[in-house]
């Protein structure tokens, strides 16, 4: 199924047209599942010669979504993170990352961070996207080179972020 970049946005914005909560960004998750069945899309935005590890392919010039292709080469895990006023989604598009999720148990507060426990881990492979809405924490770890789609509800250079700190579920307590 050959599925191009302007069918993609397309897609998206009319997703998020018809509804701009929970229920939009559910649609904008099915588009990027299809992208990701897509073999050509793939190839086109994140085949051998995708090389950065974070470029904007295309920027909504109403709603402001940015649909990114991201390569990275080798290991790396990320600290938790959230994605401030915005939502993501991640589309695994070659390689597997291990996802986490966190849960926030104090807030930032006095310039310190946010103090955050793990609740899940699972496993993206590709083909597998998910949803991750405004305040929802999560860190990637990737064993080897993996490539993905991400959508961001806007350029989350641009946006501040809660500063967080992982701790042990004994120390959570606390």
């Amino acid at each position: 199924m050959t599925y191009t970049l302007e069918q993609f946005a397309a897609e998206c914005r009319a997703a998020l047209a018809a509804d701009s909560g929970r229920a939009g960004k559910e649609g904008v998750l099915a588009c990027v599942k299809k992208a990701l069945a897509s073999p050509e899309f793939l190839q086109t935005h994140l085949g051998l010669h995708a090389t950065a590890e974070r470029e904007i392919i295309y920027e909504d010039p109403d709603y402001g979504f940015c649909i990114c292709a991201h390569a990275y080469e080798g290991a790396r895990t990320g600290g938790p993170h959230d994605h401030g006023p915005t939502w993501a989604i991640y589309g695994q598009a070659f390689g597997e990352t291990e996802m986490t999720d966190w849960r926030i148990v104090s807030p930032p507060e006095g310039g310190r961070p946010g103090r955050v426990e793990l609740t899940r881990s699972y496993m993206m492979k590709p083909g597998d996207a998910h949803l991750y809405d405004v305040g929802d924490v999560h860190a990637p770890r990737r064993m080897s080179a993996t490539r993905l789609i991400r959508i961001e509800g806007c350029d989350t250079t641009k946006v501040r972020r809660t500063p967080l700190v992982a701790v042990e579920a004994a120390d959570a307590a606390e």
